[in-house]
């Protein structure tokens, strides 16, 4: 409603106007940080105790109407006026004039009380030119203005003006509660408002075990996180760069293949691929296509779409994995030296061989189950395999997928099902209410049967952090396993399945 001055207002006519302006309006919307509209959220203004509950698009509005003037005001005689932004005030009673003026935000800027009759110039005390609103007071009367400094003005009686005039009490706040959401506070200066809020979805604090990490734990960064590496490469080579390490009394070579966008902010997850007998480390940093090198480091790098893998091949000395105690420490020697000059994610360090690779990884695995989240071998031998002795031999679960051949004459395929494996699964059966892990060495894997195909399975018993996966097929003493059996018409080792299954096999953690 829009008045011209000069105009004089009644006690009885502030009473017909005050009486059915609406106090303050708080609405808004309730979404989360997709956009996405929370329904059946609790939205509580605190202080006036006054609630509200989101709809299906996320709405709500907490509304109030003002309370009438009593009924005693009505013999009062007074007037309220505005003339070019001079505020004429009269009263019969001894009441204070209260003039409190806001800005176009809704701010309190002006506050001032008057006694008795006369004149004010509402533009007092206002260094800026703008639009304001005036609240005028006298005795239980409330009138509301609008007006600019330069002069012009209207009286504003409605909704708006009288919901944007109305005080919040000092530390009011709306809060906002959904469940599966963190709980959201917002002070409020105004109890006339629109709120367009997100909820952040809760994020349960990640559970910690007796030993290990919860499936999808966040990333744990390296102490070389954020900085650049200070190691001295001996050269480069096709898709690598190749390093050397001193091991006790032994030089040792290593190959690193950082990803094209490498960022040393970023935790990176690591694979370790350890070669084969008659076979070096530089084979499986780059190598001709063949049955045993389709791709470098087993597959794995070409399945890295996102550079998310740092690369890492050793080199054993005279090609063969003998030296136990200093085979495990190069490993360990090298894995420290990736934390110190690299961004890794120590909680995601993953090994891979084949044959004498694979019995190198099955060594480590039983020895570094603190460093390495996951193994995956192909071909497992379970002979001449070194191990720590006594009270450094670690009774701890390790995730382990193994490809095997039926047909495999070099590595026993029978053995390592029947020795091997119930090794490991003796010590991944299920966490007890103490965290200690139980025995699911009695649980057999399905096999394949016949000539072609294959077979992974999963066991039920383990726990679910360590993960072990059986996959057999009818095949002898190769890692690039396929469908179509022994080596002979039809084979082709480049339909191999084995890169992808081992790759959702890491990707799982």
């Amino acid at each position: 409603m829009s008045i011209k001055s000069p105009k004089l207002f009644t006690a009885a006519s502030l009473l017909a106007f005050c009486g059915f302006a609406s106090a303050y309006t708080i609405s808004g919307t309730v979404s989360d940080d997709q956009g996405k509209a929370i329904k059946g959220a609790l939205v509580n203004l605190l202080k006036e105790d006054k609630t509200a509950t989101t709809d299906d698009k996320g709405k709500f509005t907490i509304h109030e109407e003002e309370v009438g003037i009593k009924s005693a005001f009505r013999n009062s005689v007074g007037y309220i006026s505005i003339n070019n932004g001079i505020l004429s005030y009269s009263q019969s009673s001894t009441s204070p004039v209260q003039v409190k003026i806001y800005n176009s935000l809704g701010n309190q800027v002006f506050n001032k009380t008057l006694q008795g009759a006369g004149t004010y110039d509402l533009s007092k005390g206002l260094s800026a030119q703008g639009t304001y609103l005036a609240q005028v007071t006298v005795g239980n009367a409330k009138q509301n203005f609008k007006f600019t400094t330069n002069g012009n003005y209207n009286s504003a009686i409605g909704s708006n003006a009288s919901a944007l005039m109305k005080d919040a009490q000092a530390g009011e706040a709306i809060r906002f509660v959904a469940e599966g959401f963190d709980t959201l506070t917002v002070p409020l200066g105004t109890l006339d408002t629109t709120l367009d809020v997100k909820l952040t979805k809760t994020v349960p604090p990640e559970p910690t075990f007796k030993f290990g990490y919860a499936l999808g734990n966040k990333p744990t960064p390296s102490k070389g996180c954020g900085t650049n590496s200070t190691l001295k490469k001996v050269k480069s080579v096709e898709n690598g760069d190749q390093f050397q390490i001193r091991v006790g009394s032994d030089t040792r070579d290593y190959f690193i293949t950082l990803p094209k966008n490498y960022d040393n902010k970023k935790p990176h997850k690591v694979l370790f691929a350890l070669h084969c007998y008659g076979s070096r480390g530089e084979d499986f940093v780059h190598h001709k296509a063949d049955y045993d090198h389709p791709t470098p480091y087993y597959g794995q790098q070409v399945l890295d779409k996102n550079g998310d893998y740092i690369f890492v091949s050793l080199d054993a000395i005279g090609g063969v994995w003998t030296k136990g105690q200093g085979d495990h420490d190069f490993f360990a020697q090298t894995l420290t030296t990736l934390n110190e000059n690299y961004c890794i994610d120590t909680s995601r360090v993953f090994i891979t061989g084949f044959s004498f690779g694979a019995m190198f990884s099955y060594s480590l695995m039983q020895d570094m189950q603190s460093r390495v989240r996951a193994a995956a071998t192909y071909a497992v031998a379970d002979y001449n395999i070194w191990l720590p002795e006594g009270n450094n031999m670690k009774n701890l679960p390790i995730a382990w997928m193994n490809v095997h051949g039926k047909n495999d004459g070099r590595c026993d395929y029978n053995r390592a099902k029947n020795s091997a494996l119930p090794r490991i699964l003796k010590r991944n059966g299920k966490a007890d209410d103490d965290g200690n892990f139980t025995d699911a060495s009695s649980e057999k894997p399905e096999e394949v049967q016949g000539n072609t195909g294959h077979v992974c399975y999963d066991f039920k018993n383990v726990d679910e952090r360590f993960p072990v996966k059986w996959c057999s097929w009818p095949g002898d003493h190769q890692w690039t396993a396929h469908d179509t059996g022994n080596m002979g018409v039809g084979w082709n080792w480049e339909s191999t399945w084995v890169p992808e299954e081992v790759h959702k096999f890491f990707e799982q953690f």
